[in-house]
């Protein structure tokens, strides 16, 4: 047979350890055990070996439980998210550059520190409205980020830049 060199080989430390024992008698194999060749008992009679092993259960399939994280993304949904970050990039962009070149316009009707203010916050309105769309529908489903996201890109499109045009 084997050696116990051999043994030591294919275990592991702590193989024995009795926290790990699920119940199930390894100790001998279904190879050993012989085949009767005669009738069944009659169902008074059964062995006493056979009434300790348990009775075998029936599989049942069971659909599994949905998780509490949700699986990730697609592809094609990451990649649409990825553009319509870029397009909010853009518009902040836009929002800046107009407000860059209406800033002789307004400083006639409006103090300079406060047109300041505002073409900050019409810059910072689109990476804003973004990262709380995508912050809040994060346990939503997909489609529900994408409405959000489409949203704020109708909300914060540069009117001034799309007006004035890309001339001075």
């Amino acid at each position: 047979m084997t050696s116990r060199r051999d043994d030591d080989a294919l275990s592991w430390d702590g193989d024995d350890d009795p926290t790990l024992d699920i119940g199930v008698d390894t100790s001998r194999s279904p190879i050993d055990e012989p085949v009767p060749d005669a009738a069944p008992a009659a169902a008074g009679e059964q062995p006493a070996r056979a009434a300790a092993e348990p009775e075998p259960v029936e599989l049942v399939e069971v659909e599994p439980e949905r998780s509490a994280e949700q699986a990730g993304m697609g592809n094609v949904a990451l990649v649409s998210i990825g553009l319509i970050a870029g397009a909010y990039i853009f518009f902040a962009i836009g929002w800046f550059i107009a407000g860059l070149r209406l800033q002789a316009v307004s400083g006639l009707l409006v103090d300079p520190v406060m047109y300041a203010a505002g073409t900050w916050g019409a810059t910072l309105a689109g990476p804003i409205w973004f990262l709380t769309a995508f912050l809040l529908t994060r346990g939503s489903r997909t489609w529900v980020r994408f409405v959000a996201l489409l949203i704020g890109l109708v909300l914060v499109v540069p009117w001034p830049f799309l007006q004035t045009g890309v001339g001075v």
